[in-house]
């Protein structure tokens, strides 16, 4: 697809080569194989550590390379051009990590944020329950006071690096008669005393990610590890999501790429009638509106990004833009990749099928595309009644 390179610094444009030859050098002899056996790829987490790229969404002064989101959603879309399984390693551990920046005092920032700058620890966000997707409000978990500790109980569902990461942002419910505003948010780490984990989910796509059940019974936590404040666990998830949804539409954008670059290269290959199938007018139109799709999700991807780094005061809503729009662009794009390869397209020794699989995900979590329109039409509203006054 066409390069934007014009539009990044040079820093952004070397974060970018690096990435690609990792995916192209290090992930695309493999992808085939994680996506078979559902195995967690830690010797690519390792290279990507290596190449200190875990540190591009975390601060300079706690071990990062500047913090910003743009950086993150960068690499994310690279990886995710060759195995969005294996970047959720990356983009998961951005998840977990983003409520300990946004929320974490300098003590907790000091003690977390190096290691996985470094990439020796991975992270994770537990919010999703059984009964709680799309309504983030409607967790069951509890913490309940216990002098200066909380006593943790309940059931984390599908989250992302679950079991594999060492570093855990979790929300509780510490006054039930609160609401939304009685969700306290937890820093918790792996190998707590009643803290474990459940079944390894067996998933249609991203299979090279680890999806997995959080069991807390009984779980101590100190209150030292509280993030921001009590009653403040649903403030952190929503600011959280403002700033990683980008990284889901990165995600997205990038299957989609590697989609397209797939079908053209196919296309040019293929031949039926004596003649490259590209050639013909219907595939070509079918290619122009794919490319075009793509390119449109990459400029809102771009602008969500930036607004976030730059806290512009419509964040939320593009941030929701981006992610269901270059949602639905993946789900589109995939399933007519798929129809340029025709049978081949079906088969799992091309790689077609898989991003289609995957592709379907990414209008799914962090918030369905529903979610997602409701959120933007509220701030439309929003808008309409500031501009009314």
């Amino acid at each position: 697809m066409f390069d934007t390179n014009d539009f990044l610094t040079e820093e952004q444009v070397a974060m970018r080569q690096l990435a690609r030859e990792i995916a192209e050098e290090k992930m695309k002899p493999v992808r085939a194989k994680y996506d078979e056996t559902g195995e967690f790829p830690w010797p690519i987490m390792k290279v990507l550590a290596d190449a200190g790229l875990f540190g591009a969404f975390i601060p300079e002064e706690y071990g990062g390379t500047g913090g910003k989101v743009m950086d993150m959603c960068i690499i994310t879309e690279e990886l995710s051009k060759v195995c969005s399984g294996i970047a959720l390693g990356y983009a998961g551990t951005a998840l977990g990590t983003f409520p300990i920046i946004l929320y974490g005092n300098d003590e907790q920032k000091k003690k977390y944020l190096p290691d996985i700058a470094a990439g020796k620890k991975l992270a994770a966000f537990g919010l999703t329950e059984a009964n709680a997707g799309s309504d983030a409000a409607g967790i069951k978990t509890t913490a309940t006071k216990d002098g200066d500790y909380y006593i943790l109980n309940g059931t984390k569902q599908w989250i992302t690096n679950g079991g594999e990461a060492e570093t855990y942002s979790v929300v509780a419910i510490t006054d039930k008669t609160k609401g939304p505003r009685g969700a306290t948010a937890f820093i918790l780490e792996k190998g707590m005393p009643g803290f474990n984990f459940g079944k390894k989910e067996n998933k249609m796509g991203i299979r090279a990610s680890a999806t997995r059940e959080l069991v807390f019974e009984d779980c101590k936590i100190h209150k030292s590890q509280l993030l921001g404040k009590e009653g403040q666990g649903f403030f952190v998830t929503m600011r959280t999501f403002d700033n990683t949804r980008p990284g889901v539409a990165a995600q997205a954008l990038g299957i989609a790429e590697g989609a397209l670059e797939e079908a053209v290269k196919y296309a040019r290959e293929r031949k039926q009638f004596g003649q490259p199938i590209i050639s013909f007018q219907g595939l070509q139109f079918l290619l122009a509106d794919m490319a075009t799709q793509v390119q449109a999700a990459k400029q809102l991807v771009y602008a969500a990004a930036r607004a976030v780094d730059a806290k512009h005061p419509n964040m939320s809503a593009l941030s929701a833009m981006a992610k269901y729009y270059a949602s639905d662009v993946a789900m589109k794009v995939t399933t007519d990749a798929v129809q340029v390869f025709g049978g081949y397209g079906y088969m799992k020794e091309y790689p077609v099928e898989k991003m289609m699989r995957d592709a379907k995900i990414t209008q799914i979590y962090e918030g369905t595309n529903q979610i997602q329109r409701e959120i933007v039409a509220l701030e439309l509203i929003k808008e309409s009644a500031r501009r009314g006054k």
